[in-house]
């Protein structure tokens, strides 16, 4: 049976619900909706009402007014500013139905930074302005929210790649030959990433594959903000030093701008490839413990690829969990679970290697029915996910 949302809004305007607290003015179906997380303080459309009309998942929307019980509030963030005040931003009338424990706020957030911090804040501020301690929920895609009372975990960018590419069809898993290994891409530069890349081309693993560091340092001094310790892997500092000097590298013609579109897609990346080292948005996880999963690995997935996940510990049991394939009886995954991050990086290392040796296009072959399975599981309605969402709300 499925469930329904029932969320108390300020306004829908042309069938949307607009931005919770938000400053910014803007109608539905143009640029400057896309925008809104652009201005303080950074509230944006619901995804959460994307993803539901597509899948099949009613939301009903009440005033303030009139609404019945078990009611939320949802406040959508493009990200988590520590500086506001999200209490005292409230419509008057929906502050006193929260103190009046009538009605919950609801913050849905995509991104991956640390619950734990941020519930240490908004508890804060619960205290602060004297409301229950129970007047909220908070839904993140960091899988450690599952450990806080009061929050869940969901893993938005599922259903937002799911959405943002739905014109482009997965590509077929052919069975002609491929001239490349792996496929590894990095738009942005973070330096966990240039450090990955430099050693997998320390350790010649990148010598026949599609790969790119599109946007080099603002300078070449190393940040010692990295989750891999350079100096305890031989000669990776010098590869490193080397690898930003003559940063940045590209392995196509688009745009930066087209590279972030998602509605778009290179083919060769995934029909003359064997297999994706996907380098997710984060390896530590904002000191968290927790996992963080983007629309980086569900390109592969959809499109009919093995991958290796340079993510945070656990990435591959997340897959696992959510009913993904992750090739066990080929691959050796025992690198993600690994907690230390440098010796996480170099288990995954030694995988690639492994894999390699084996011969990618053999080992593929034997993964064609994980391969169609997660296509398959990836294009398939997720009704069932949302609705599990809402139950543990």
């Amino acid at each position: 049976m499925n469930l329904e949302f029932n969320f108390v809004v300020d306004a829908v305007v042309r069938t949307k619900i607009y931005p919770a607290l938000a400053q910014h003015q803007a109608e539905p179906y143009t640029q400057s909706w896309r925008e809104f997380g652009n201005h303080w303080p950074y509230t944006t459309p619901l995804r959460i009402q994307e993803y539901c009309e597509s899948h099949g998942v009613r939301i009903n929307t009440f005033t303030v007014e009139q609404f019945p019980a078990n009611s939320f509030y949802p406040i959508c963030l493009g990200f988590f500013d520590f500086g506001i005040d999200y209490f005292d931003l409230l419509p008057v009338a929906v502050e006193s139905a929260v103190r009046d424990r009538n009605l919950r706020i609801l913050f849905f957030y995509h991104e991956g930074d640390n619950p734990v911090r941020i519930k240490q804040r908004l508890d804060e501020l619960v205290e602060q302005h004297q409301l229950p301690s129970s007047c909220y929920r908070f839904v993140s895609a960091n899988s450690k929210a599952d450990e806080l009372e009061g929050f869940v975990t969901f893993h938005d960018f599922e259903f937002w790649y799911y959405q943002r590419n739905i014109q482009i069809p997965p590509f077929s898993i052919h069975t002609d030959t491929r001239s490349r290994e792996f496929v590894c891409l990095n738009r942005t530069h973070k330096w966990w990433r240039a450090t990955a890349l430099a050693d997998l081309h320390r350790l010649e693993l990148l010598n026949n594959s599609y790969w790119s560091y599109c946007e080099a340092p603002p300078d070449d001094k190393c940040s010692d903000e990295n989750p891999i310790e350079i100096d305890t892997i031989g000669q990776l500092r010098w590869y490193l030093t080397k690898f930003i000097a003559n940063a940045p590298y590209f392995s196509d013609e688009l745009s930066q701008d087209q590279r972030n579109n998602h509605a778009l897609i290179e083919p060769k990346y995934f029909t003359d490839a064997y297999c994706h080292i996907v380098m997710e948005s984060q390896f530590d996880l904002d000191q968290s413990g927790g996992v963080f999963i983007t629309e980086k690995i569900f390109k592969p997935i959809k499109h009919g690829q093995m991958f290796f996940v340079a993510g945070g510990v656990g990435s591959l049991q997340t897959l696992r969990d959510l009913g993904y394939r992750v090739f066990d009886h080929v691959l050796d995954n025992s690198y993600d679970l690994e907690p230390d991050h440098t010796q996480r990086w170099i288990q995954l290392t030694n995988s690639i290697t492994k894999a390699q040796q084996q011969g990618m296009a053999q080992l593929f072959e034997q993964c064609r029915e994980d391969l169609a399975h997660n296509q398959q599981l990836f294009s398939h309605n997720k009704s069932s996910r949302l609705n599990n969402l809402l139950e543990r709300l």
